[in-house]
């Protein structure tokens, strides 16, 4: 049974179709393995074993009378603390929200839940998604698989950690900078950050809702398109037979490659020459629309954030780690006309991109420009944790910006992801692309 915490959510789904997975024992097995990790308050912060042991009998049964709901069906999952879940705490990280009980689940929740799939609990995150770092002492700072001394990456810390950990299958997380993709990379699992508007943000607690998305961190490329099947209640990606066979990749040379440090460039550098060697054509390319719309991010992101949340924020400051209350106020001086005006332009510059991209099946870069951080030292400077904030956010916050849907693979160097990004709303092309470079990565 301890050999099913490591396995990936398809094989487990197929282990339980072919019979030999029974679900109620494997939920049994996430749920002692869960009490029994000396972490495990820090990586959950609610745990639904009454939830999880319900679902998973029911699932035994429609698997014992050939009435699976699909591949997934008596899979534990893990799901980010900003999913609301009914009659369970849903608190996003902050003690502003604390003792909030949403009344229905999500939307999300409920089509995983239709799918079969097994809801373990809720798992810690930064500070109303936040941050980057996952760094969070108002509630509980996950641990890094790497590197017990550093922080795991966030927003979607504790999912991470659960599945680094060997503590659920798939941790459902959210991305809006970078939030599924940093904790993926820093922890060697594969993310996904989905197209802002695909997949349902009902029922989720939100931070800038034009940018938020819903994603997996899983353990390879088919949980993620299993796993995305699930929560839209679709159909999954077919990843038969993908090669990077006549496959065209970008690599983008601009802003992503500044201030890359040693092991993170080593790691990136290794695998582009991996997926040239499988077949794949990499070529260098300049997109000048990148540089400006980063120069935008603060008034987009912040503006958006502190309109969400301002009047809440400032009946109780105090309630809040400084640095992200920080950030957040940096958001309130923004005049509207220039919240409009910057939106306007960035869709012109996403036109840009999309028609420099077009003959591209993915764009490459490094996940992240640097390693995760000392948690010790990220407490005591406040220089450094916003200089580490800002620069761990810089590769992934492309992807949103621009509107894209991204995959982060590891690349073999602990802690070291690469991205792929592809076109909006093209996450099937993209995860069959993904997936022949994550065959040519390992």
């Amino acid at each position: 049974m301890r050999d099913w915490l490591w396995m990936s959510a398809g094989d487990l789904g197929r282990g339980i179709g072919a019979g030999e997975i029974d679900p109620l024992a494997l939920a049994q097995a996430y749920l002692e393995a869960i009490d029994a990790h000396p972490a495990h308050d820090r990586i959950y912060s609610v745990v639904t074993a009454e939830r999880a042991l319900a679902e998973a009998g029911a699932a035994g049964a429609r698997a014992k009378a050939g009435q699976r709901l699909g591949p997934l069906d008596g899979v534990p999952v893990s799901w980010k603390d900003l999913y609301d879940s009914a009659g369970v705490a849903t608190e996003a990280g902050s003690a502003l929200l604390k003792g909030r009980v949403p009344d229905r689940d999500a939307r999300v929740l409920q089509a995983a839940t239709q799918a079969g799939l097994v809801c373990l609990g809720k798992t810690h995150m930064s500070e109303l998604a936040f941050s980057g770092l996952g760094l969070n002492p108002v509630t509980e700072t996950p641990p890094c698989v790497n590197d017990a001394g550093a922080v795991p990456g966030g927003s979607s810390s504790g999912a991470a950690a659960s599945v680094a950990f060997g503590l659920a299958a798939c941790g459902i997380g959210s991305d809006t900078g970078g939030s599924v993709r940093i904790p993926s990379a820093w922890n060697d699992l594969v993310g996904l950050k989905t197209t802002a508007g695909r997949v349902s943000l009902q029922g989720v607690v939100p931070l800038c809702a034009r940018f938020d998305t819903v994603g997996p961190l899983a353990r390879n490329v088919e949980d993620c398109a299993l796993m995305l099947a699930a929560l839209e209640g679709g159909k999954a990606a077919d990843l038969r037979g993908a090669s990077l066979k006549d496959v065209r990749f970008a690599a983008l040379q601009n802003v992503v490659l500044e201030d890359v440090r040693g092991a993170p460039m080593a790691g990136y550098r290794s695998a582009v020459e991996r997926l040239r060697a499988a077949g794949a054509l990499v070529e260098n390319i300049e997109a000048p629309e990148v540089t400006e719309a980063m120069t935008m991010s603060g008034i987009l992101y912040t503006s958006e954030a502190y309109g969400t949340w301002g009047e809440l924020i400032e009946a109780s400051p105090e309630k809040m780690f400084a640095p992200i209350l920080e950030r957040f106020r940096s958001g309130k001086d923004f005049r509207a006309a220039d919240y409009v005006a910057a939106w306007q332009r960035l869709e012109a510059l996403r036109a840009d991109w999309n028609a420099r991209v077009a003959g591209y099946d993915a764009v490459l870069m490094p996940s992240a420009p640097i390693l995760p951080p000392n948690l010790e030292r990220l407490m005591k400077y406040a220089d450094y944790y916003t200089t580490e904030n800002l620069l761990a956010l810089r590769n992934t916050r492309v992807g949103n910006l621009m509107g894209l849907s991204v995959m982060t693979l590891p690349t073999g160097v602990p802690s070291c992801g690469i991205m792929l990004c592809g076109k909006p709303y093209g996450e099937e092309r993209l995860l069959r692309v993904a997936a022949a470079a994550e065959a040519a990565l390992s």
